[in-house]
């Protein structure tokens, strides 16, 4: 590791730093393998996106890292050393965007990640305070996860999540929430994203027979185990999380995630919001120009994310440009410091005002619940 961040810095270091206009910046997101369903909206957004901030060409490199967070890490190497960019957007996965922090950190380039897990900025240190993130911290959906429950009546709980850093880091997040609440955990179980069946952990949750079950997947993988609890017969009421609040869920999951409840995010039921919402206005025009270029109602949670982070870059760019010149060391810096700075950024999940110690700067009450209403993410009542 010491090795590589010497290969890194040599690398930077023999590259002659010249002051030029273009703002460059470098995309990684999971367009191909299991997170797919995730960044090709990502993508999607990213090709939306401006070709000029606060006066000045921007530039996009776009990488797939195939939702492998080796391929992660190698992409945020590239483009820094040989691309030369001045902010990473990426990853999509939670995963591969931790596998992403310490380059980021050692390089001193800012990344903002569209990954949910806390770890990914928490606790601080060195490397994560290059890094940002716009999806909600899962700690903060956790909460709004364990609100929602207590308001329906439901004592007993069951967990069902994948076996990696994501779902690891929810659990981690809501399970100290849950049972401070008085909710007892009657089942634990674990799959991996790329299982084909899940029957065996299946059979166990049904038997505990719990009121509610939490699923923690990202992607068309989370529909396997609601699947396959319903063909088992379980009769309560079954949660998810934003990872998997798009439409290729839907179309995979079909009837056996009808009912669902998710604390996501305003930009999935944005023709729904009130007027008064803090995030209407962004997730509405968002909605609008994502839904004319890709079709009515394909605009989801992950293609917010990625905008998200681009209207963040984009009310830096006054403050840092006022110290220096994009494709710098010091821009990199001043970048860092005026995203850190963002007070009252509006985004298509509400305002953002971030400090030195909160790199994604939502408030608690941020999350919207969701329910899965006739094939689609609707405004749950």
């Amino acid at each position: 590791m010491k090795k590589i961040a010497v290969v890194l810095a040599a690398t930077i270091s023999a590259c002659p730093i010249v002051a030029h206009a273009d703002i460059k910046v470098g995309v990684t997101i999971s367009a191909s393998g299991p997170a797919a369903s995730l960044g090709i909206p990502e993508r999607n957004a990213i090709a939306l996106a401006p070709k000029e901030m606060n006066g000045e060409p921007v530039s996009y490199i776009v990488l797939d890292d195939a939702s492998d967070p080796t391929i992660a890490r190698r992409n945020i190497e590239r483009l820094v050393t040989q691309d030369g960019v001045d902010i990473v957007i990426g990853s999509s996965t939670s995963p591969a965007s931790l596998a992403m922090v310490e380059v980021a950190g050692q390089t001193k380039t800012p990344m903002i990640s569209l990954g949910a897990s806390r770890a990914i900025i928490f606790p601080m240190n060195e490397n994560k305070k290059w890094a940002f993130k716009t999806p909600f911290n899962d700690a903060t959906q956790a909460g709004a996860t364990v609100k929602d429950m207590l308001a329906r009546g439901y004592k007993t709980v069951a967990t069902f999540a994948f076996n990696d850093a994501y779902g690891e880091g929810w659990v981690q997040e809501f399970k100290p929430l849950a049972e401070a609440a008085g909710l007892k955990f009657v089942a634990e179980e674990k799959f991996n994203p790329k299982d084909t069946s899940v029957t065996a952990q299946a059979l166990k949750v049904v038997a505990a027979r719990p009121d509610a079950v939490l699923i923690v997947a990202s992607g068309t993988p989370g529909a396997l185990p609601q699947i396959a609890l319903t063909q088992r017969g379980y009769q309560g009421q079954v949660y998810q999380t934003t990872g998997v609040v798009n439409g290729e869920f839907l179309k995979i999951g079909g009837k056996a995630v009808e009912g669902l409840l998710i604390a996501g995010n305003p930009i999935s039921v944005a023709s729904e919001l009130p007027q008064e919402h803090p995030a209407q206005a962004e997730a509405a025009k968002f909605a609008k120009a994502y839904n004319e270029r890709h079709g009515g109602g394909s605009v989801s949670a992950f293609a917010g994310y990625a905008q998200d982070a681009l209207l963040l870059l984009e009310g830096a760019l006054p403050k840092a440009m006022e110290s220096a010149r994009p494709g710098t060391p010091e821009f990199r810096a001043a970048l860092r410091d005026a995203i850190e700075k963002s007070d009252g950024v509006q985004t298509t999940s509400g305002p953002v005002t971030m400090s030195p110690e909160d790199h994604n700067g939502y408030t608690s009450d941020a999350p919207i619940m969701i329910r899965v209403k006739n094939g689609a993410f609707s405004i749950a009542q």
